[in-house]
């Protein structure tokens, strides 16, 4: 009886979150109420007391569910050490995109944190922790840059800090214009033509 009674509060709060994340998706989190989500997951606001303390925690628990993208690339790229610096940048990227083309949560929740949200005290723990995440990403891009710079691989001439930049814009704008409208094209297969150009225009010129 236990097992079933821990099952169904498990239950109850993943209906909790999924009607917070299709709610803050469809009217952004300031305009979403405790009672919205309740009548949304079709549950009493008790319900959501029982397992969050307010909306910010509630936010903080559907942030957490899922691996953000940069989460993703982060992770990868610190356990891979398998590949040159260029194999590892394109795929870690590509890998990325494919992770928030095909998880919905993933993607939904990516779009709230990035387009839907006010920097309001109840979720700001949030927004840091992912402003942290991106400067990891950065800082790690830019090792790698260094090293295909070092490997002469890479043009030396631009500042590696730039490049990741420029990298990191390259895949946070293609994730923003896909989720405008995912039917326009295929996220993983502009990705990975995006990379092409990116190291392209990077790569170091040989003789011959």
């Amino acid at each position: 009886m236990a097992r079933k009674t821990k099952a169904d509060a498990q239950i109850t709060r993943d209906q909790l979150l999924d009607a917070a994340e299709f709610l803050f998706q469809e009217r952004g989190v300031s305009r979403t109420s405790l009672q919205q989500i309740a009548d949304q997951a079709g549950l009493t606001r008790g319900a959501i007391y029982w397992h969050f303390k307010d909306k910010g925690e509630l936010f903080c628990a559907m942030v957490d569910r899922v691996h953000l993208p940069f989460e993703e690339i982060i992770e990868q790229l610190q356990q891979d050490a398998s590949h040159s610096p260029l194999t590892r940048l394109r795929q870690i990227m590509l890998r990325g995109l494919s992770h928030i083309q095909s998880d919905a949560h993933t993607r939904r929740v990516f779009e709230i944190v990035t387009q839907k949200v006010e920097l309001v005290d109840e979720i700001r723990t949030v927004i840091d922790r992912f402003q942290e995440c991106r400067h990891e990403f950065l800082t790690l891009i830019e090792d790698e840059i260094k090293a295909a710079q070092q490997n002469g691989d890479l043009r030396s001439d631009m500042p590696a800090r730039m490049a990741a930049i420029t990298l990191h814009s390259l895949i946070d704008g293609m994730i923003y214009n896909w989720l405008l409208d995912p039917t326009d094209h295929d996220l993983f297969e502009t990705g990975n033509h995006a990379y092409e150009i990116f190291e392209a225009g990077l790569r170091t010129q040989r003789p011959g």
